[in-house]
């Protein structure tokens, strides 16, 4: 949904947040749909497997919801994943508020009535300034488009098929059954 056109990236960031959380794309804000069931069960168990196997060892860590300012954008990706070393830290090392920076990975998962052009223009966005992987996951269909960095996007559906992941992370492993399984309860 549309907000609010022609404002300045710094006057969007002075409005306090909203919920659903609203993006700033070529000078308007853009409020996100409300996640539903499927969306945030799909969030939830992503966050939990990539911090699994990454947190401990201090690889990457992945958050949910988390608004990304970079490029004349601010974005609020569904999961996006950052490198140990880029998470930004204050001087007594606690993380910050403020990320004016891209993820290494971002993942959308596209909600019903969500515009996937909008999606897919975000992911490009990311990848354009830095971002080495990006997922678009589609929970009706059961499919996700995938956007290796400076490649060409992949459509995986087939229930067998391993989604890529970050090369930082050998042991992660999802395949289109097991991300599509955990809808089940």
């Amino acid at each position: 949904m549309l907000i609010s056109q022609n404002l300045s990236l710094e006057e969007f960031l002075k409005f306090p947040e909203t919920k659903p959380a609203s993006e700033y794309i070529n000078g308007e804000i853009i409020q996100k749909p409300m996640p539903q069931g499927k969306h945030s069960r799909l969030q939830g168990k992503l966050v939990t497997n990539i911090n699994a196997k990454t947190e401990i060892p201090k690889i990457a860590y992945a958050f949910p919801e988390l608004r990304c300012t970079f490029g004349g954008r601010s974005i609020v990706p569904d999961v996006t994943v950052f490198v140990w070393d880029r998470i930004p830290v204050d001087e007594e090392g606690n993380i910050e508020n403020t990320f004016r920076t891209y993820p290494y990975w971002t993942i959308e998962i596209l909600s019903p009535d969500q515009s996937i052009t909008k999606v897919i223009r975000n992911i490009l966005h990311c990848l354009e300034y830095g971002t080495r992987l990006g997922w678009l996951i589609d929970p009706e269909q059961k499919s996700v488009i995938t956007f290796p960095a400076q490649q060409q996007p992949q459509f995986l559906d087939s229930p067998e098929q391993v989604l890529p992941v970050l090369d930082l992370i050998p042991d992660l492993e999802i395949t289109i059954n097991d991300l599509f399984s955990w809808l089940k309860l």
